[in-house]
């Protein structure tokens, strides 16, 4: 069976650059507070009315294809990881396919929260080692700064906008997504979540009074979770797959926090050296996370590197993929 390989990267973040000197002024809080319990030092913020998600979707989309010299006819699926799409429907997937010129073809989006990346790449990956397609395009978009209250100094520092894409292509030799694991509980949903705005709560004045259609966590439970739960899927992943942390080049976490991308390397046996870390010129944008790290990183890999995917999200969800790289 063919597998799904990672052909190509592309990210795009906004021009607006939010840094914590700025947060100082608009919250109380302070660059050494949220330095050292985050490790987020700036984040980008997309401006301009009437922009989404998608928007900053179709830039990577583009920017992707241009890259690798691939005509927009010529792609068979696309899929879209978001938590912020521009409207309830359509979907985000199907405006950033005509924004590029993508025609004809399948397009969905995924709603994951933080995990959507890793479960668009799951799903995507399905229809390469099928064979049923043979360009597969998966984006992680969010315009986080549409859903955070910038009154609430506890999750304001923490969110920015961005997005990421990946094309998947058949590899016959060994190369691409080898292995996938994605998880899910929903009973942690109370911890990390936006009440309103969907069938349970639509919109009204109340809704919008109380303040529900912004992100609500509860920090020291999702903190507790995600590193528990990160860590065991990338242990998981590796030892079905049986590789120690020294056979691993890279860990691709979620940018989520700091101490939870150190806290998972360091139950992984992971060295420092070896994780991707962009948090701190990016802060968390959510399902955008993982391929901005991959794009950060390109010039960096190797064929043939080892690298372990891990995420964490509302839900809760979480997952690991382990890939082998392709180029």
């Amino acid at each position: 069976m063919s597998k799904a390989a990672i052909t190509g990267i592309h990210g795009y973040v906004p021009d607006y650059v939010l840094t914590n000197a700025e947060l100082e002024r608009m919250v109380d809080t302070n660059d050494e507070w949220i330095t050292s319990r985050t490790g987020i030092k700036e984040r980008h913020i997309l401006k301009g009315e009437g922009m989404g998600s998608s928007h900053m979707g179709a830039k990577a989309v583009a920017g992707l294809l241009e890259k690798m010299n691939i005509k927009p006819e010529e792609v068979d699926l696309l899929i879209c990881a978001t938590t912020t799409p521009d409207y309830v429907f359509p979907c985000t997937a199907n405006l950033i396919c005509d924004m590029v010129g993508i025609r004809n073809v399948g397009s969905f989006d995924i709603q994951a929260a933080c995990s959507g990346f890793l479960y668009a790449l799951t799903v995507g990956s399905q229809f390469i080692e099928t064979g049923k397609y043979k360009k597969v395009i998966v984006v992680g978009a969010d315009k986080m700064s549409a859903i955070v209250d910038y009154t609430d100094r506890t999750t304001c520092v923490l969110f920015g906008d961005g997005a990421g894409a990946i094309m998947l292509q058949p590899s016959e030799d060994g190369f691409g997504v080898l292995d996938s694991i994605i998880k899910s509980d929903g009973s942690g949903q109370s911890h990390l979540f936006q009440k309103a705005g969907g069938s349970r709560y639509p919109p009204t004045h109340e809704t919008v009074e109380k303040r529900w259609h912004y992100v609500y966590q509860d920090g020291p439970s999702v903190f507790k979770f995600a590193v528990k739960n990160m860590a065991d899927v990338s242990a998981e992943i590796m030892e079905r797959n049986h590789l120690a942390g020294s056979d691993v080049a890279w860990l691709v976490p979620h940018q989520a926090n700091k101490r939870i991308i150190d806290a998972t390397a360091h139950r992984m046996g992971i060295d420092t050296d070896k994780v991707m870390m962009n948090i701190h010129k990016y802060g968390n944008t959510t399902a955008a996370t993982i391929p901005l790290c991959l794009f950060d990183y390109e010039s960096r890999l190797k064929k043939g590197d080892n690298l372990v995917l891990a995420a964490f999200g509302g839900g809760f969800t979480w997952g690991a993929a382990y890939v082998k790289w392709a180029y």
